[in-house]
């Protein structure tokens, strides 16, 4: 088959579904990735994709722009004629299923995270549900990344009862991934938050809690990881980050295409997000062995059993989680170890990518029988006729 893949950025699909592109060009389809060009998509031409730009900005609320977009994707499918669109991000879920519908394609979308829409104003929300109620109306199939997601999509009534799977995320594999001894020699122990420099993503209260902690306890190290949000509404001014870190409170790091060496120096992993899919950071941290310590919301509840191989706070608080640092501070070297094996123990069990993979594998199988089924119908009603 011809199975398009589409999302907000090349680096998505490279970063995070490399593994599941690989297995589909192994099962003999041919691959298109309808994207915003970057660097990344090279690698994916070089594993036998072909890459397709796509005109977007994934943080623009222009309605104008957006109207655009969606005459961009029935544009594009017209042109390529995919079997099947795979989909990911909001976007490219809303705006591509209108299109795909339009055309009587088959789209299977994967609602990777709620975005600020959710966590915003009422109208902004309410436009969003709408926008969602008209694209999925009548898909077969909607792939969720957590229980929370899938249950309030079901709730407000933004799909049926019957078309939904939860997914782990976009799984993790686990032989790049594997599981690492806690770092020696420090001289104190490292708090690790992996993400982009934005509002939502409780950067603040990371800062706060790096102040507080420093203030009673010292010799801890509060180390931030990810891209600026540049030009994104809930970015955090690079102003304030090089403050913090003048003052000593933290150390920017920047951003990599390796996450794993600076996981590896780390002795725990904090992502104290408003709201989740399925938290990245954490998942990569928990196989390889690391404690994580997380807001007690959506997406990132599902990773961390509390108290077993993390630690789960109050959201939108920096007391709250300086307490919950504080106490991993009170652990011992085979403590931290104990809990970041039965972290990995959970992604062996829960998080493997195969289990991604095998579900893609039998919605396209679906897709392929119902779409074998229309044929024959067809043809039979032309036979009659």
């Amino acid at each position: 088959m011809h199975i398009l893949l589409t999302v907000n950025a090349a680096w998505n699909i490279w970063n995070f579904r490399k593994g599941l592109v690989a297995a589909l060009l192994a099962d003999g389809h041919e691959i298109t990735v309808l994207a915003p060009p970057c660097r990344t998509q090279v690698y994916l031409e070089e594993m036998g994709c072909s890459f397709v730009e796509l005109n977007m900005s994934p943080a623009s609320m222009n309605p104008i722009r957006e109207a655009q977009l969606i005459r961009s994707f029935y544009k594009k499918f017209q042109s390529l004629q995919p079997d099947i669109v795979l989909s990911f991000t909001i976007k490219n879920n809303i705006f591509g299923a209108l299109a795909a519908k339009w055309l009587a394609i088959p789209f299977v979308p994967n609602i990777t995270g709620l975005g600020t829409a959710f966590l915003g104003n009422t109208m902004m929300r309410s436009a969003v549900e709408s926008l969602y109620r008209l694209a999925f109306a009548g898909l077969p199939l909607v792939f969720f990344q957590n229980k929370d997601d899938q249950n309030l999509f079901h709730e407000r009534k933004l799909i049926g009862l019957d078309c939904s799977q939860v997914l782990p995320g976009s799984g993790i594999n686990l032989q790049e991934f594997k599981l690492a001894q806690l770092p020696s020699g420090k001289t104190g122990t490292v708090f690790l938050m992996i993400s982009r420099l934005l509002q939502d993503k409780g950067v603040r209260e990371f800062v706060d809690a790096a102040w507080r902690i420093k203030a009673e306890h010292g010799g801890a190290e509060f180390q931030i990881l990810g891209p600026e949000g540049s030009h994104h509404p809930g970015a955090i001014p690079q102003s304030d980050i090089r403050s913090a870190q003048a003052s000593g409170v933290i150390t920017y790091l920047g951003q990599t295409d390796d996450v794993r060496p600076y996981i590896e120096a780390a002795h725990c992993v904090v992502l104290p997000s408003y709201r989740e899919g399925a938290p990245r950071a954490l998942i990569e941290a928990a196989a390889l062995g690391r404690p994580l310590i997380a807001a007690d919301v959506p997406g990132s509840r599902d990773v961390i059993d509390s108290g077993k191989t993390g630690l789960l706070c109050e959201v939108k608080s920096g007391a709250a989680l300086a307490k919950a640092c504080a106490q991993i501070l009170t652990l011992n070297e085979a403590e931290l170890a104990a809990m970041g094996a039965a972290g990995r123990k959970k992604m062996e069990t829960e998080y493997d990518e195969k289990l991604i993979i095998a579900a893609y594998r039998t919605a396209i199988a679906d897709q392929a029988c119902t779409a074998n089924k229309r044929e024959r119908s067809q043809n039979d009603a032309m036979s009659s006729g």
